[in-house]
């Protein structure tokens, strides 16, 4: 699975990679521990151009009768997203790109979990694929939120754990948001490992395991 990850780029380079905001940039806060339920910058397509904003992570299916579903729909399966009813009209019309610059793994030994940071080689922006839903509560309010689709792990994952977010190689960000490529043949291509040589993980403090924590610390290998 993927449940936790980091943001800590500055703006101006977020949106040089990936288009300008739509939202007041004084809202964005570099996080090293962005965890589910929290608003996430996100990249959508409304048919004509790119939204660069915010979604909540923990998809809420516009059917559900009560938000804390989204709280089990932080990933989607890749292999079977086509399949499940809280997913499958968003895979077709509503797939997203969530930006990060690393995520963390914990890798289970015999007496413990260990924090283990993933990123880049060189240290570049990424995006992992995801879906998004808008849903209308009993109240009135829209709620925005959106899911991570993970896959099969690479060679380095593998080493750490049984799952991996789907990284999008930046050639197929666009074709990944486009709303009129919308077969399983079409959309199937882009649900696989990122290809081995681009990633690199090293331990990290067991500070992330608590939200409470939320500094550069977080991010420094264990032992330097």
């Amino acid at each position: 699975m993927c449940g936790r990850y980091s943001l800590t780029a500055d703006f101006q380079v977020i949106e040089d990679r990936f288009g300008e905001a739509t939202f007041d940039i004084t809202k964005y806060e570099e996080s090293y521990n962005i965890a589910p339920s929290q608003m996430v910058l996100s990249v959508v397509n409304d048919g004509s151009k790119n939204r660069l904003g915010f979604l909540k992570w923990g998809l809420i299916p516009p059917w559900a009768k009560e938000s804390k579903i989204g709280f089990k729909m932080i990933n989607a399966r890749s292999e079977t997203v086509h399949e499940k009813p809280s997913f499958r009209e968003a895979f077709k019309r509503k797939r997203c790109l969530i930006i990060a610059d690393s995520f963390y793994e914990w890798k289970r030994t015999d007496d413990r979990k260990i924090p283990m940071r993933i990123k880049m080689k060189n240290d570049e922006l990424f995006a992992m694929a995801g879906l998004w839903e808008s849903w209308k509560s009993p109240e009135g309010d829209t709620v925005h939120s959106c899911t991570i689709l993970t896959t099969s792990p690479n060679e380095l994952m593998s080493h750490i754990h049984d799952r991996m977010p789907v990284i999008l190689k930046p050639s197929d960000e666009q074709k990944w948001l486009n709303p009129e490529l919308n077969t399983l043949a079409d959309l199937k291509k882009f649900l696989i490992p990122l290809e081995d040589g681009h990633l690199e993980a090293y331990e990290v403090s067991d500070k992330v395991n608590s939200l409470k924590n939320n500094s550069p610390e977080l991010i420094e290998k264990v032992g330097d």
